[in-house]
């Protein structure tokens, strides 16, 4: 649909009080602009609606203590969102800034969080490539094609490559649900790949894990140690399932 404002120009003609002639940027050319940058962040619907400002304090006890950390849910939670909301400020201005690794219990909060600050990066102009671990780790498989009895291979327009070099050059990458699951040596190997490559080439990287202290256990120590190395660490801990919760508060 055309604009009405701009007629599709991208700019609109003003006059100031000298009667001087003046253009200024369209609202539609950053709509336009965030409308590709959503289409090629990964982002769900569902969690394109994600706001720091509906991040919901009430789910986190302030009567718990993490045991790690000597604080209560509430106040470990805090920490975790006043470090989420400072990365997104260092980020948008420029400069290296160190990854976030989000841990925690099913429901805790962290994939909400994680896409608080994707979408406060893409309202901003910022690139981000928000991958969901098990469904990237299946594409690259589906790359493969299948093959048939009559050997014909049938290859599908995504490479590996592409996915992995989008992966490991986008300017943040958010790697969600990197858990408990029945990681391979060739699953290992391939998240290895783009977290060693951000950590060399200094890209920002921030992760959510259900996995607490057993991180090199799934994941191996090489990947491990990097993920360490390039990430400050912070938990977000509940009582229940934060989904399951809302479900129950909404439920007619």
């Amino acid at each position: 649909m055309r604009c009405k404002q701009c007629n599709d120009k991208g700019l609109i003609i003003k006059y100031n009080d000298k009667k001087n002639i003046y253009a200024v940027p369209c609202d539609c050319i950053r709509k336009k602009r965030d409308l590709s940058l959503y289409e090629k962040s990964g982002l769900s619907p569902l969690l394109r609606e994600a706001t720091f400002d509906k991040f919901d304090f009430s789910y986190y006890s302030t009567q718990k203590i993490d045991e790690v950390k000597g604080l209560s849910y509430a106040e470990t939670a805090r920490i975790t969102f006043k470090a989420a909301k400072k990365f997104v400020e260092r980020f948008l201005k420029g400069r290296y800034t160190r990854g976030l690794l989000f841990t925690g219990s099913v429901g805790s909060g962290k994939t909400f969080l994680a896409a608080c600050i994707a979408n406060s990066v893409i309202k901003q102009g910022g690139e981000v490539l928000f991958i969901v671990v098990p469904d990237w780790l299946d594409q690259i498989r589906f790359t493969y094609g299948i093959k048939h009895a009559n050997n014909f291979q049938y290859s599908h327009e995504t490479t590996e490559m592409q996915l992995m070099e989008k992966a490991k050059n986008v300017q943040l990458l958010i790697l969600d649900d990197l858990g408990a699951h029945n990681y391979t040596e060739w699953t290992k190997n391939k998240l290895y790949s783009v977290i060693n490559y951000r950590l060399n080439y200094k890209l920002a990287t921030v992760v959510t894990t259900n996995l607490m202290e057993d991180i090199a256990e799934h994941l191996g120590e090489r990947t491990a140690s990097r993920l360490y190395q390039m990430c400050d660490l912070y938990r977000l801990l509940v009582d229940t399932d934060i989904r399951y919760a809302n479900k129950l508060k909404y439920r007619i």
